[in-house]
Formats: C-alpha cells, structure tokens, sequence
C-alpha cells in the first residue's frame, strides 16, 4: 500500500506518495496526472490510499516554504529510477540549498563528462521535486530552463533558497 497525501504551498497543492519508509514522489499539480500514472505502472495494483501527513512529509514541506530550506534534507526516497537515473538524482541531493550548477558540472561530478544531455533527461524524470532538487539545474549560461513545474516556479525556489536575486529571477525567467 501507497499513502497519499496533499499540501498546500505558495506555487500550488503538492501531492504526497509514501510508502511506510520512503518518499516515492512529490509533485506539482501540472504534473500530478502524468507522476500518479508512473506510480500506477511501477507499483502494478497497489492501493493508493489517503493518508494524513505519512512519515511528516507534510510538516517538512510546510517547513520548507515557511523558511527552513534544509527541512527535506535526509528524507529516505524510493522513485525507482534506472541505475544512471539514480545517480543523478543522488547528485542532485548534495546540491546544497542557496546554489545552482549545470548539467554539464554535474555530468562531470558524476564522471561522464559527455552524458549532459542523459542528465537532463534524468532531471526531467525527476519524481520527487524539491526533494531531489531539479530545480537548481540551470543551463550553462546560468539562465533558468526547463522545469516540469514552471520556469516561473524554477525562479520562485531559487529566489526562496537564495540562489538568485528577486531582480534576476524575473530576467532570467523572461528571457526563457
């Protein structure tokens, strides 16, 4: 069994999927239909049942958007991602909040300095936003790009964990 739970947050309901000991995705509502249907395919006939704040995911996200930027930090993740997904996704972790780097500096630390275009598809397939923090990738000329939640929420994080100014999100965000 899966627990699902939702909470409310400045760029829109999250919507929780937990086993009882790791986060399995954490999503934005644009992306919501299209994560409960890779959760259906990975977890074949398993019940999703409604679920009040399993393991106090909810409570960190809460803390998370009230100021406590590191509050998802340690949480135990199972997205089931392929072996080279899986690594990204671990990089992405020991992004620590208030930075930015690229998909090519981060292909790099994983030692494949020609996979930058599998990062981004890593990236992109990305179940559990913020947790694993897809959202401080930004493209090699440091302009925000791609995020399945919005450009506009990209800026927001990033302005929130302190990376970017409020003046150069708006720029960067428009420029895209």
């Amino acid at each position: 069994m899966l627990w699902v739970d939702h909470v409310r947050s400045p760029l829109g309901t999250l919507t929780i999927v937990a086993a009882d000991d790791a986060l399995c995705a954490l999503a934005f509502p644009v992306v919501r239909s299209r994560m409960l249907a890779r959760i259906r395919s990975r977890f074949s006939g398993v019940v999703l049942k409604r679920g009040r704040d399993p393991n106090g995911y909810a409570t960190r996200v809460r803390a998370y958007f009230s100021g406590d930027v590191g509050a998802l930090d340690g949480i135990a993740v199972d997205c089931g991602g392929t072996s080279f997904e899986e690594q990204v996704w671990k990089a992405l972790r020991a992004i620590p909040a208030g930075t930015t780097t690229t998909y090519r500096e981060l292909a790099e630390v994983l030692r494949r300095p020609r996979a930058v275009r599998a990062v981004g598809r890593a990236n992109a397939r990305n179940p559990a936003c913020l947790v694993i923090p897809c959202h401080r990738m930004i493209g090699s000329d440091g302009h925000l790009t791609g995020y399945a939640g919005g450009i506009w929420r990209k800026g927001w994080l990033l302005e929130h964990e302190g990376a970017l100014s409020p003046a150069r999100t708006r720029r960067r965000a428009r420029d895209n």
